[in-house]
C-alpha cells in the first residue's frame, strides 16, 4: 500500500484514478509520494519514506529539484495538460491590449447613474478606440505545449506569426502550423514584431531575459505578453519601457506591486490554468505519473530523472536503481544477479547528466536482501524492489 500526501487541494477526478494500492495520508513523513500545485516545498526536510513528487502544473520553482535529484526523488510535472486554458487567456490578453475594452467598461460603470448614458457613450466612445490584430506581427518566444498553440491561434486570426525556440522538440515541431515563420535569432523577434508573447521556462539562463537590452531592440509601441513566469522580465527595465512608451501595453498573469500599479499594465491574477478542464487534466496526469512510478517504476514527464517506460512488470521480479552515471555500474548490478543465479529478462538503462536510472525485469522473485545488496554498491543512490 502506497501512501500519498496532498499538499494542495487536488481535483477529485484526478484522485479517483488512484487504485486500491494507494491511499491518502495526513502524515507527510509517512508519505511515499507527494501531490501538490503551488505549495512551497523548498524548506521541507525529506523523509526517508518519500519516493516521488508530482506537481499538477508545469512550473516547478516551488520544488527544490536539485536537492530531490541528489536524494533520488523524481519530480514530475504535467506539460500540456493546461496548455489550452493558458492559450485561451493569452488570446484574451492579446485582444484586451489591442482594444481599450477595460477602459470602456470602466467608463460605462462610472456613468451608470446618468439617464443620458446611451448618448454619452456615443459621444465618448472614440476615447477607447484601438487597433485590430489582423495583419499584425506576433512573435512567440518558446514553442512548447503552450507556445505552439498560441502561434497557431495567432495564424488562425490572420496574424503574421514568427516563432523562436532553438530547443523545440520534434513533437512540438510537428504540431506547429507550416505557416509559422521560424527565426533563428531572438533579436529578430524583438525587432520585428508588434506583439511578443513569452512561453519559456524560468531558469538561470532565462531569468530577466527581457531587460534593457531587449527593450531597446523592440519596436516603439510594442505589446508584451507574459503568461510564462514573472521573473522572465526585469521589472525596472519594464517600468522604464512603459513610461517612455517603448512598450504600449504589458499583459501579465503574474501581478507584483511594482508593475501592477503602473499605467498600461493589464494584470491578471494568475488565471492561466484556472479552468475546470485544466485542473482536471493536470490532476489526472500528475496522479497517473506518480502512480506509474511508485507501482511500476516507470518515469514519464520527470524534470530531473531520465525517461524510462517499461510498462507493467510481466516477469517474476522488477528492480530499479538510481545511481551515478559512471562506468562499471551495470557490470556491478549484473554480477550480483549472476551470483544469485537470477536471469535478466529485460534491462533498461537511461542517463541524464551525472545520474542514471536502471530498470531490470527478472525471471526470479526478488527479496529485501537483494535490494540491500544492490544499495550497498558505491554510487547507488536509491534501490527499489518493485515486484
Amino acid at each position: 500500500m502506497f501512501k500519498i500526501k496532498c499538499l494542495n487541494a487536488i481535483n477529485k477526478n484526478g484522485l479517483s484514478a488512484l487504485n486500491g494500492k494507494f491511499r491518502l495520508t495526513d502524515e507527510i513523513d509517512a508519505a511515499d509520494g507527494i501531490l501538490l500545485r503551488s505549495y512551497d516545498l523548498r524548506g521541507l526536510v525529506f523523509s526517508p519514506n518519500l519516493k516521488a513528487i508530482a506537481r499538477a502544473g508545469v512550473g516547478v520553482n516551488n520544488i527544490p529539484v536539485e536537492r530531490c535529484t541528489e536524494a533520488g526523488i523524481p519530480v514530475f510535472n504535467t506539460p500540456g495538460a493546461n496548455a489550452n486554458g493558458v492559450k485561451e487567456l493569452v488570446i484574451a490578453g492579446l485582444l484586451l491590449a489591442s482594444r481599450d475594452i477595460i477602459g470602456g467598461i470602466r467608463f460605462v460603470k462610472e456613468n451608470l447613474h446618468r439617464e443620458d448614458l446611451a448618448t454619452l457613450v456615443e459621444k465618448e466612445k472614440s476615447r477607447f478606440a484601438g487597433c485590430e490584430i489582423q495583419g499584425k506581427k506576433l512573435g512567440v518566444i518558446g514553442l512548447g505545449s503552450i507556445g505552439v498553440l498560441v502561434a497557431n491561434a495567432g495564424w488562425n486570426m490572420n496574424m503574421e506569426v514568427y516563432g523562436y525556440d532553438p530547443f523545440i522538440s520534434v513533437d512540438h515541431a510537428w504540431r506547429l502550423s507550416r505557416h509559422i515563420i521560424n527565426v533563428n535569432s531572438l533579436a529578430d523577434i524583438l525587432a520585428g514584431c508588434d506583439y511578443i508573447s513569452l512561453h519559456v521556462p524560468l531558469s538561470k539562463e532565462t531569468e530577466r531575459m527581457i531587460g534593457r537590452d531587449a527593450f531597446q531592440k523592440m519596436k516603439d509601441g510594442v505589446v508584451l505578453l507574459n503568461f510564462a513566469r514573472d521573473a522572465l522580465v526585469d521589472n525596472d527595465a519594464l517600468e522604464e519601457a512603459l513610461r517612455s512608451g517603448k512598450v504600449k501595453k504589458y499583459v501579465t498573469d503574474f501581478p507584483n506591486y511594482q508593475i501592477a500599479n503602473l499605467d498600461n499594465v493589464i494584470a491578471i491574477p494568475h488565471l492561466g490554468a484556472s479552468t475546470f478542464e485544466s485542473e482536471d487534466n493536470c490532476a489526472r496526469m500528475a496522479v497517473r505519473e506518480l502512480a506509474d512510478y511508485l507501482e511500476h517504476g516507470n518515469v514519464v514527464n520527470s524534470v530531473n530523472f531520465p525517461e524510462c517506460e517499461a510498462g507493467a512488470c510481466r516477469t517474476a521480479g522488477r528492480v530499479t536503481l538510481y545511481h551515478k552515471n559512471i562506468p562499471n555500474m551495470i557490470n556491478q548490478f549484473t554480477r550480483i544477479f549472476f551470483e544469485r543465479n537470477i536471469n535478466i529478462a529485460n534491462m533498461y538503462n537511461r542517463s541524464r547528466g551525472e545520474y542514471a536510472y536502471s530498470l531490470f525485469d527478472l525471471d526470479s522473485p526478488t527479496d529485501a536482501g537483494l535490494e540491500k545488496e544492490l544499495f550497498s554498491i558505491p554510487d547507488v543512490i536509491r534501490a527499489r524492489i518493485i515486484k
